[in-house]
């Protein structure tokens, strides 16, 4: 893949999209496996006709860190597909699309594809953050920098078990928003949201400006709704993956963000 020429910091910055649309309504940031499908780009645009507010572009590895079983799933029908980090970049470039774009994915693919190419292939691509779970703070320095010339903003997680001193340094490395892991453990859809999502997200509200989106569980309208409560949005990744593994359309898969979308407006009425 060659790298693309445009490197400059998008117009806007990831926080202030997400900042400026959380003062209009809850938003709502689906989770797509890059190659978990041939028409997986069309399910991009899916989701954000559908009311996403930026969605989550995950580039698939083999031995990931936090994903459960569905996202586990999603990436290996991915990687079989042929699914690779220069691909899914070029393949987002070949359209644009209308909300910001976030690569999540595991550090070592980061490392090995290179910090500046990957941070200008993803800009090019439409992205404007990233979201690693393994690259702890003491050692993202390197990232970080080749993140921020090229205008890629790179958000950090908080889990219910994140100290107070923890959380107040996450408040003030993270870009974007701040990702609310609503319960410990991996990922995957569940039938209630834990109360522990509720209390870590005021505690993030408590400490810094940036938007506080919880994901981890989020399976339904019901479900995104009580995860909204107290943060600015809700992640939803391995209920609508489940429906395209399961074989659902693109459109039966979106509809499933429709629903979540109308479920939180109707909560939660758009300002």
């Amino acid at each position: 893949m060659t790298t693309s020429t445009q490197t400059s910091t998008p117009v806007r910055s990831l926080r202030a999209h997400l900042t400026e649309q959380a003062g209009k309504r809850r938003l709502l940031m689906p989770y797509v496996t890059a190659g978990i499908s041939p028409d997986w780009l069309e399910l991009v645009d899916a989701v954000i006709d559908a009311g996403a507010d930026a969605v989550e572009i995950g580039i698939p590895f083999s031995d990931p860190a936090i994903d459960g079983t569905t996202i586990q799933e999603a990436s290996v029908v991915a990687l079989d597909a042929g699914m690779t980090p220069a691909r899914c970049l070029s393949e987002l470039q070949q359209r644009e699309f209308g909300v910001p774009l976030i690569a999540m994915t595991h550090y070592n693919l980061v490392y090995r594809y290179g910090h500046e190419r990957f941070a200008a292939d993803l800009v090019a691509a439409g992205g404007w953050g990233t979201i690693l779970p393994d690259l702890p703070i003491e050692h993202a320095g390197e990232w970080l920098a080749a993140a921020s010339d090229a205008g890629i903003e790179n958000v950090l997680l908080a889990a219910p078990v994140t100290s107070d001193e923890r959380l107040a340094l996450v408040a003030e490395h993270t870009g974007g928003f701040v990702y609310v892991v609503s319960t410990m453990g991996t990922t995957g859809a569940r039938g209630e949201v834990d109360d522990a999502a509720t209390v870590l997200a005021r505690r993030v509200k408590a400490v810094t400006d940036a938007p506080a989106i919880v994901g981890f569980g989020i399976s339904n309208a019901e479900t995104a709704v009580t995860a909204a409560q107290e943060a600015d949005g809700v992640i939803v990744a391995s209920a609508l993956m489940r429906r395209v593994l399961d074989g659902s359309s693109v459109e039966d898969a979106a509809s499933l963000v429709a629903e979540i979308r109308a479920g939180l407006d109707a909560a939660y009425p758009p300002a």
